[in-house]
Parts: structure tokens; sequence; C-alpha cells
């Protein structure tokens, strides 16, 4: 079976309250576990806590941005694309609605859904240093596509409202031409959301944005749910 460029496009295109705290400290209690080994072996590898920037969660760039992006879940939104070099002719004419369909302290996962074609999640999750993105894309039956679970992991804090992911070296082995892939995801709360995609080192992009203050009614579950 030979990959769905045309159909998978993130690998050439691809691309609240005290609850909320809660999670937000249990993600922060990972940078800190790790801080704590590191103590454990000698004064020599202690690391200032003062030092890490996750040790207050309201001014940290990253958990402000999951939580912004957890505020979203259960609902959806339409979108358009507004950046596509080259043009993609598998969306046009067509519906596009992302939808944040499940939100824990590891994962959020948000299905991409292009007309009636439901084969593509966006997986967020927290990593010891920041946050990686992943895509997940599957074929109707639900069994995993032959180009799947490529993206990438966040340099530095980034910014609370834009986190970038640059391709990582699972990406660069399936997808040669996508080594040099950086995934951006936007969340400007009560405005926008967007996903896209630049190519360092080509004239490769792609963008879509979607109207945060006109939620639309969810989709059905993407294949493999």
């Amino acid at each position: 079976m030979k990959p769905r460029y045309s159909r998978g496009m993130t690998l050439l295109t691809y691309p609240g309250g005290a609850r909320r705290r809660a999670r937000r400290f249990d993600w922060l209690f990972v940078p800190m576990f790790i801080t704590t080994l590191w103590a454990c072996g000698g004064a020599e590898s202690q690391v200032d806590p003062a030092s890490d920037g996750r040790s207050d969660p309201d001014s940290d760039p990253q958990l402000v941005f999951w939580s912004n992006l957890e505020s979203l879940c259960g609902q959806a939104f339409e979108g358009r694309v507004t950046e596509s070099v080259p043009p993609d002719p598998s969306f046009e004419d067509v519906r596009i609605v992302m939808h944040v369909r499940s939100c824990d302290f590891a994962e959020i996962r948000i299905p991409f859904h292009v007309g009636e074609d439901r084969s593509r999640t966006w997986v967020v999750t927290p990593t010891a240093v920041g946050l990686r993105l992943k895509h997940d894309h599957r074929h109707e039956d639900g069994t995993e596509d032959e180009v799947t679970q490529y993206g990438g992991d966040s340099r530095g804090q980034g910014d609370a409202n834009v986190q970038d992911f640059f391709a990582d070296s699972f990406t660069a082995e399936l997808v040669p031409e996508a080594a040099t892939n950086v995934w951006s995801l936007e969340v400007r709360p009560g405005d926008q959301f967007a996903y896209a995609l630049r190519r360092e080192g080509s004239d490769r992009r792609f963008r879509v944005e979607f109207d945060l203050t006109r939620p639309v009614d969810a989709p059905p579950p993407p294949w493999g749910s």
C-alpha cells in the first residue's frame, strides 16, 4: 500500500478553573521529578528550582498554551485553508472541521476532518522538556496508515499562543523530505485556532485557520476510535 500523500495532508502539507489547574500541576510534576533525580546524584548535578521556568504555571508559556488548548475540549470549529504552497486540491470545495475531542493531563487529541475523510488526528502530549505534536493517520477500518505517528518536539518554551514543533528523527527516517518540517499550533482564546506547516529550505507552506467565535456541532468520531 502506498502512502496517501494526497489525503495525508500533513506529511507533505502537515502537516475551567480548579480542574484545569490540577492537570497543569500533574504535568508540572514531570520536570520537577526529573530535577529531584538529578539532585540526588550529587551537588554538582543539582538544578536550581528557581531557574526552572515551569516553577510558576501561570507564567510558563507552554503551560499557558496547554491550558488554552484544553479550554477548547469538547468543542468543534469550522475552518478554511489560508495558505497552501503548492496548492493541494484535496482541500478545495470541502468542509474542514477540527474537534478538540479528548483531553487529560497526558494527552490532547484533535481530530481534523476534511470532507468525509476522518483519517487525521493531531495528538499533543507533554514531555519532560516541552511539548510534542504527532499525526495519527488511520484507514476507514481503523488500521494505521503506512505514514503515521510523524511529527516532532518543541524547542525552548515558545510562546503562550504559538508553539512550533520540529521534525524528529522518526519523521526524517519515515519521510526524508519532511526532515526539515516545522509544524505550528496557534491558540488565541476567543478568536482563532490555527495549524500550519513550513518546510525550511523550501517554499512549502500550509496553514488552516478556525474561527473560535463560532462553534459547530461535533463531527462523527475519527476513524479508529
